[in-house]
């Protein structure tokens, strides 16, 4: 089988820095069929989901609301995309999500700042239609600083540079295709990836300023875990999910592996990586069984420099996928990161260890270790 480059033709490639969804030449057109509003491609229990979305109506939907209701869905009714809207519009009308609406209004009144900023919370969800998914990354808290956080798990806006996280990822992709190249200026918008088909969710959709986790266990996880449950559900034809953290996975633990593929290893932390994630090869098995699945043309491009790609010939040589000669391009390789065994802490960044899904590796590691000192002690 050859094996599937980053993407052979990247001359659409852009960073765009909205999130206006635009038709992305003709591979996620041939995968899903022509992405028209509101509808899906596969079939679920017999039932075409295209079918009920059409039948959806946000304006009847939208006057079937109480007063209160109306005044505190009004975001997800400007702002989550109606192809998700339609088959979570039960979910957000639940007492648990109403009551995380109550929350976060007291937050906004106590002028509290959250992130990411309101029209950004449902990003994910614009950018990424339920129709064009191809691919889940789970993310976990969203970034907790300014500037960071704006919808997508582990992306960031410029001129912010990539967490941590995100620079191993790059990390990893580059272990899978020698010839990906990071973002100038250690960039770290990954808003292609998502026009491309590629979900990332974060597990808790908001967050209060400098404090990570401030909004865990409010109700937005059980919302997210419906929206990961929805997509293995309406995307029979399948998909691939990436859980990268224990957290994560316990997010897929339920998803029928016979329909879709799903990939686990350690999470991209600073404090877990180097304990497997450069070496999971996830980048290069989701294409792979894209490709087997659906074809060579529908693999994801990877890429996230701006700039034309001139498509070569496939490497011979095994476990060696190539991107294509990149022509002109200037790339700022990004600092190397501290290893946990590093004996001079003290040497590494200020801010390297301020990412939230450091804090959220840590923990996990920790209860792990806890788990074996009681077993030891059994």
């Amino acid at each position: 089988m050859v094996t599937p480059a980053l993407k052979r033709n990247a001359d659409h490639l852009s960073t765009p820095a909205s999130d206006t969804k635009k038709p992305k030449g003709g591979s996620i057109t041939s995968f899903f069929g022509v992405p028209k509003p509101k509808v899906l491609s596969t079939q679920d229990n017999g039932v075409a989901p295209a079918a009920r979305s059409n039948s959806f109506s946000k304006e009847r939907w939208v006057s079937s609301l109480t007063a209160e209701q109306k005044d505190l869905l009004q975001l997800e009714i400007d702002t989550l995309d109606e192809s998700w809207l339609a088959h979570l519009k039960d979910d957000v009308t639940t007492p648990e999500f109403l009551n995380l609406k109550r929350f976060l209004k007291k937050e906004k009144d106590s002028k509290a700042k959250v992130f990411p900023p309101n029209e950004d919370v449902y990003s994910w969800s614009r950018l990424t239609p339920l129709h064009t998914v191809k691919v889940v990354i789970v993310g976990q808290d969203p970034y907790h600083n300014d500037n960071q956080a704006h919808g997508l798990a582990f992306s960031v806006r410029p001129p912010t540079r990539a967490p941590p996280s995100l620079v191993n990822i790059y990390k990893g992709l580059k272990k899978n295709y020698p010839d990906f190249a990071p973002p100038p200026n250690n960039g770290g918008l990954l808003t292609p990836w998502a026009e491309r088909g590629v979900l990332m969710l974060n597990t808790c959709l908001t967050v209060r300023a400098h404090q990570a986790h401030s909004h865990a266990n409010k109700g937005w996880e059980p919302f997210t875990q419906k929206v990961i449950d929805l997509v293995a559900r309406v995307r029979t034809h399948g998909v691939v999910f990436l859980a990268w953290g224990k957290p994560a996975g316990l997010r897929v633990a339920k998803i029928d592996r016979k329909k879709h593929s799903v990939l686990q290893s350690v999470h991209p932390s600073p404090l877990s990586a180097h304990a497997g994630f450069f070496e999971n090869g996830h980048f290069k098995k989701c294409n792979d069984w894209l490709a087997s699945r659906y074809g060579e043309d529908e693999v994801i491009d990877w890429s996230l420099v701006p700039t034309k790609i001139k498509p070569t010939a496939p490497s011979n040589k095994e476990n060696s996928p190539t991107l294509g000669n990149v022509a002109s391009v200037t790339t700022v390789e990004p600092k190397p990161l501290c290893r946990d065994e590093d004996a001079n802490a003290t040497a590494c960044p200020a801010d390297e260890f301020d990412d939230a899904d450091a804090l959220e590796a840590l923990a996990a590691i920790e209860e792990e270790e806890e788990k074996d000192r009681s077993a030891k002690l059994v």
